[in-house]
């Protein structure tokens, strides 16, 4: 996953106009270092930092169905 859907799936911001400008202005931390490519992508275990608000990438799990 992508860093800027994960904020937003992570409720760390509003909307991808907020995860694009919090990144550009380089508000977002992954794994404790300052990022500023929206597309860079996670890995499970990835930690992401915005504000006081952080969250964990964690295995995707399959929804019964």
């Amino acid at each position: 996953m992508r860093l800027g859907q994960f904020l937003k799936l992570a409720d760390l911001v509003d909307s991808g106009a907020d995860a694009k400008t919090a990144i550009a202005d380089g508000d977002v931390v992954v794994n404790g270092e300052v990022e500023t490519r929206r597309g860079r992508q996670l890995a499970v275990g990835d930690v992401v930092r915005h504000g006081e608000r952080a969250a964990r990438v964690a295995e995707a799990t399959d929804q019964p169905g």
